[in-house]
């Protein structure tokens, strides 16, 4: 199947949105125990510091969308190390005329850079960003969960559900 990655009308995209559910992929990158956060200049989570994500396009494969959010949001080449889980996030928000809330699906990876020294540039999405370990106050609600769900030492939290 051929992805399906091009420009969704404006109305035709709020339709969607106002109607269903939007399956987003984010990468949560690790560098030596922290992860990267960066800080979002559009909403949702205008304001908040957050995994880069997009959505995923019709055709594309879940690791090959979180290649493309690393190098499309970051700037950077990424390896796909394991998928952190999955989450659904309500937005009461939207960057999207039209679109008063987004109920959004998030499939999270666990990605590290191919080059080490590679800079992170960041998009139009993000004007900062820092590496956290997880014990810094006032982060998102959300990213707390995933961080609950992550073992920065290389290793995903043992839930107790085996």
């Amino acid at each position: 199947m051929d992805v399906r990655d091009e420009f969704i009308p404006q109305e035709e995209f709020a339709t969607v949105l106002n109607r269903v559910p939007q399956t987003c992929v984010e990468v949560v990158l690790e560098r030596d125990g922290e992860v990267l956060l960066a800080h979002r200049t559009k909403e949702p989570a205008k304001g908040e510091w957050f995994w880069p994500g997009s959505r995923l396009y019709k055709g594309e494969r879940l690791d090959d969308a979180a290649r493309r959010v690393a190098l499309e949001e970051l700037g950077v080449d990424v390896t796909v190390e394991g998928r952190v889980g999955v989450y659904e996030h309500f937005w009461e928000a939207s960057a999207i005329d039209g679109v008063d809330s987004r109920h959004t699906v998030n499939i999270v990876f666990r990605v590290r850079r191919t080059d080490p020294d590679q800079s992170v540039e960041l998009d139009e999405q993000h004007d900062d960003y820092r590496f956290v370990t997880g014990d810094e106050d006032g982060l998102h609600e959300y990213v707390r969960e995933y961080l609950a769900d992550l073992d920065l030492d290389g290793d995903e939290r043992d839930d107790g559900d085996d």
